[in-house]
C-alpha cells in the first residue's frame, strides 16, 4: 500500500539486513518509545522492555552497534538514544507492522463525507475529509486539489474589446471565476453567444477537467455543427482555464493546532514554529504533494528526505485521490513531527483518499 521515497537519503549500510533478532528488538523498542513519548530511552529501561533477558551492559553493546550503523544517536552526553532519520526510514520500511483503522474511525470519516454528499462542492467534501483526518491523526491535514475540480453550473463570454473577452465561470457552489482571454480577429458577438450556449448544454454538473474531455469528443464529431469562430472562442476559453500548472492548484490545511499538542521542550516549540512557516510557504508544500501524485498508494517523506521540512524535522504521509474516470486529480495527507504514529496514520490516509475517490466517482 505504501510507496516510500528515500530522496537524499544515505544508502543504508549492508549491515542492516544482517541485524539479528536481538538487535532488531532493541532497535524496535527505541523507535516505539520515541514515537510514543518523544523522549530518549536508556539501556536500563530497554533491558526491562525487551522479551529476551539481557543485562543493561549487554543492551549498551547492542546500542553501540546500532549507533555505528547510523540507526540511533545520543541527543546529549549520558542520555538515552533516539532513532535517526535513517533509523526511522529503516523502521518504516522493514520492521513496522501497519495497523488498521477501527470501525468507529472508518465510520467517523465515511459518515461525515456521506452527509456532505454530491450536492455540495468538492471543496466542502475535501474540507470535511481534512477535518476528520486531522482529528484522527492529531496532525495537520493537507490537500492539494486543482481549482478545476469544482463542478460547473454556467459559462458565459462577455466582450471587453474587439479582440478581448471576459470568460465567466459559475460553480454549483456559487463561486465565480473570471478570466480574460484573447479572441481571434473578426469574432462577432453571435459567436460568443453560440459558444456559451454550446458549453452550457454540456458542462453543467461536470468538473472543468471532465468538461474538457466531453467537449473534445463533441467537437471531434462530424455531426456537431458549430461555427468555426465559436470553436475558436471555446478553445481560447479552455486554454485560459488550463488545469495543469501549479497556479491553478489550491492548498487547504486544517488542524494546525494539533501540532502544538504534546510539546516536551523549547526545541519542540521552535520546530513547530518552523513548520508553521513552512506551511505558509504554500508553493513548497504544493511541490511536495505534487511528488505524491504519481504514487500507487501512500507516499512517505521523513525529515530531510524532503528539503522543505528539513529544518522543522517533520514528516509527510500523502496519497493521491482520483475522479470518476480514475484519473488522479489531487493529493491528501498529513504533516506532523517525525514521531508520527506511522502504523496508524498510513492506513488512515489511505482510507481517506479512497473515500474521496469514491465520492468523486459518484
Amino acid at each position: 500500500m505504501a510507496h516510500h521515497d528515500p530522496i537524499n537519503l544515505i544508502t543504508p549500510p549492508a549491515g542492516l539486513a544482517q541485524l539479528n533478532e536481538r538487535s532488531r528488538e532493541i532497535f524496535r523498542q527505541i523507535v516505539e518509545s520515541y514515537l510514543a513519548t518523544g523522549a530518549p530511552v536508556g539501556s536500563r529501561n530497554l533491558s526491562r522492555l525487551i522479551t529476551v533477558p539481557l543485562s543493561p551492559a549487554s543492551v549498551r553493546n547492542v546500542m553501540a552497534d546500532l549507533e555505528q550503523l547510523g540507526l540511533i544517536y545520543a541527543p546529549h552526553t549520558s542520555a538515552g538514544r533516539l532513532p535517526t532519520e535513517l533509523g526511522l526510514r529503516f523502521f518504516v520500511d522493514a520492521l513496522m507492522q501497519v495497523g488498521d483503522m477501527t470501525e468507529a474511525e472508518r465510520q467517523s470519516i465515511e459518515g461525515q463525507l456521506a452527509s456532505v454528499g454530491r450536492a455540495q462542492s468538492v471543496e466542502a467534501a475535501l474540507d470535511e475529509a481534512l477535518t476528520r483526518l486531522s482529528g484522527l491523526t492529531r496532525a495537520a491535514a493537507v490537500v492539494l486539489t486543482a481549482k478545476s475540480n469544482s463542478r460547473l453550473k454556467h459559462i458565459e463570454f462577455v466582450r471587453l474589446e474587439p479582440e478581448r473577452a471576459l470568460a465567466v465561470l459559475v460553480g454549483e457552489d456559487g463561486q465565480v471565476e473570471n478570466r480574460v482571454l484573447t479572441l481571434p480577429p473578426g469574432v462577432p458577438s453571435s459567436a460568443l453567444t453560440e459558444a456559451s450556449n454550446f458549453l452550457n448544454a454540456r458542462i453543467r454538473g461536470r468538473t472543468l477537467a471532465d468538461a474538457r474531455l466531453e467537449l473534445e469528443t463533441a467537437l471531434a464529431r462530424d455531426r456537431v455543427e458549430l461555427d468555426e469562430l465559436a470553436q475558436k472562442v471555446i478553445a481560447a476559453g479552455f486554454a485560459s482555464w488550463s488545469g495543469g500548472d501549479n497556479d491553478d492548484r489550491q492548498l487547504i490545511v486544517r488542524g494546525h493546532a494539533n501540532l502544538l499538542d504534546d510539546l516536551h521542550a523549547l526545541e519542540d516549540l521552535e520546530r513547530v514554529r518552523q513548520l508553521f512557516d513552512d506551511l505558509e510557504a504554500k508553493r513548497g508544500v504544493i511541490d511536495l504533494l505534487g511528488r505524491a501524485e504519481n504514487a500507487e498508494g501512500v507516499r512517505i517523506f521523513i525529515g530531510s528526505e524532503n528539503k522543505l521540512f528539513s529544518l522543522s524535522g517533520s514528516s509527510t504521509i500523502a496519497a493521491p485521490y482520483t475522479d470518476a474516470r480514475g484519473r488522479i486529480v489531487g493529493v491528501l495527507g498529513v504533516i506532523g513531527p517525525t514521531r508520527l504514529n506511522y502504523a496508524r496514520v498510513i492506513p488512515t490516509v489511505d482510507y481517506a483518499a479512497r473515500l474521496v475517490s469514491r465520492l468523486l466517482g459518484g
